[in-house]
């Protein structure tokens, strides 16, 4: 029996759509929603049961918090998997260029927890950033200005989408992929001249200092301000166009083209 873990986030409920009706696949939720299993990192107590009767785990990263937190989340996870005799752990972590971004570490801590297992087969899925971010980040201001400190850089964003196509494959047949670390990063790296012209708008960026006061002052906890500076820099500083990283993406995708990360931020802005 397969798990997915996080199935009301962002990527994990595309996972979810892709896996409906199967009977050999449980979804599972933190808040354990109508039709899925109480799967909360916060409370290891629950995993024991969560976790019972399951073969290949796909653990949709809890990486959205402090260092100290993601971790401990994934550590409960995964000792839980080991303990209740999961044979197979698929992990959605951070493509290999991202070791600049501030939030970083913690995926690099539970690939190298996964390697270290005795009992688990594991495989490890870097995603790159999503296309769909940019709409968050790049999103062109009140008079049609990207302001975003993207500098000269570019991203090798990717479609969620795709990276929930790729989650499926891989999980449902876990044996095929024991032991890789796949990369999976655009093909088209964007940069902000590149969407202003898309959408008609004008690339006026700012400056880091700016966006880091910007971000403070707009209500986000503590740890949301370095994890976006630090995603503006490694962008602006060449750091996350793929230069370097050879995508595994179009492969695992069965050979298709993957998805205009164009077409995906403009949709994702036009739909706000």
């Amino acid at each position: 029996m397969l798990l997915v873990t996080g199935v009301s986030g962002a990527l994990g409920s595309l996972v979810a759509a892709r896996l409906a009706g199967r009977a050999d696949v449980v979804l599972g939720t933190r808040a354990g929603l109508p039709g899925t299993r109480r799967v909360d990192f916060d409370a290891p107590e629950t995993l024991p049961e969560a976790f019972a009767g399951v073969g290949t785990l796909l653990l949709v990263s809890a990486g959205y918090g402090e260092d100290d937190t993601v971790v401990a989340r994934h550590e409960a996870a995964i000792s839980a998997a080991e303990r209740a005799g999961v044979r197979h752990l698929v992990y959605t972590s951070l493509s290999g260029d991202g070791d600049h971004l501030a939030y970083s570490l913690a995926h690099r801590w539970t690939e190298r927890r996964l390697r270290r297992s005795t009992t688990l087969d594991w495989t490890i899925l870097r995603n790159g950033l999503y296309a769909e971010l940019l709409a968050g980040i790049a999103a062109p201001d009140a008079e049609n200005r990207i302001t975003g400190p993207l500098g000269e850089g570019r991203l090798a964003a990717v479609a969620r989408e795709d990276l929930a196509d790729v989650a499926v494959s891989v999980a449902t047949d876990p044996a095929a992929h024991r032991g890789r670390v796949y990369e999976l990063v655009g093909e088209r790296p964007l940069g902000g001249a590149d969407l202003a012209a898309a959408l008609g708008a004008t690339y006026a960026p700012g400056s880091l200092a700016d966006a880091r006061a910007a971000v403070a002052a707009s209500g986000a906890v503590p740890f949301q301000v370095p994890m976006l500076a630090s995603t503006y820099s490694a962008i602006a500083h060449g750091f996350l166009d793929g230069t370097g990283v050879e995508s595994d993406l179009r492969t695992l995708l069965g050979g298709r083209e993957p998805l205009d990360a164009l077409d995906v931020f403009m949709k994702a802005v036009r739909e706000g």
